[in-house]
């Protein structure tokens, strides 16, 4: 209609939105507070979405889309499962410090019983550990990982994005104010070689490099 202003790309909608789930929570993202930082009408998500919760999915799903290609391209790889581990512990690593709002958004969802934490399991966390669960019990098995229970491995696993992704903290203990993406990356791939030399403990032997080129360290 002439004179109402532009309604955003979906695109722009659901990484506003969730920047806005990821800093105020599912509980201090009001409808009324969603459509003021998106810029729309306040029936608007209602309308087309259907609900806040629905909204909350859709944004999540479109946030997940890029790393969840990346972990299953990383745990489908024909490669040793060294390989493979570190190839999954850098892909998430890099994707945790090229959205950090996903993780931020987790971090907080996994802190309480609910529908959320149910879906961001069955379509994100749950898929990626039963991919990876194969090779890691391998691993133990070969005597070339650490044995520990798998729900700890996970955590140990994705615990650490929280270095790339709470801006407030990694500031005061001495991270740079300002990071390009190619800086970003390198600080995710020395993340992900400290805590597979942890885990693996043989680092010459089972550690392949990630530099910013590849798992070699190609360009």
């Amino acid at each position: 209609m002439a004179g109402e202003p532009a309604v955003p790309g979906e695109d722009v909608i659901l990484r506003h939105g969730l920047q806005a789930f990821a800093e105020l929570g599912y509980d201090g993202a009001s409808v009324r507070e969603l459509a003021k930082r998106l810029d729309v009408s306040h029936n608007f998500i209602n309308d087309r979405y259907g609900s806040k919760a629905a909204f909350w999915q859709a944004a999540v799903s479109h946030a997940l889309e890029q790393t969840k290609s990346d972990l299953a391209a990383a745990t489908a790889a024909d490669m040793d499962d060294s390989c493979r581990l570190a190839a999954v512990v850098r892909a998430f690593y890099r994707a945790a410090a090229r959205s950090p709002e996903i993780n931020r958004l987790m971090a907080d969802e996994s802190n309480r019983e609910s529908d959320r934490i149910d879906f961001l399991y069955s379509t994100y966390l749950g898929p990626v550990l039963a991919a990876l669960e194969p090779a890691l019990i391998r691993l133990m098995d070969a005597g070339r990982l650490r044995p520990a229970p798998l729900y700890l491995l996970f955590l140990a696993i994705t615990g650490p994005a929280t270095s790339l992704t709470q801006d407030p903290v990694t500031r005061r203990l001495g991270r740079c104010q300002e990071q390009s993406e190619a800086d970003m990356a390198a600080a995710a791939d020395a993340l992900a070689s400290m805590v597979l030399a942890g885990l693996l403990g043989r680092v010459s032997a089972d550690v392949p490099a990630v530099g910013p080129g590849g798992l070699d360290g190609s360009q």
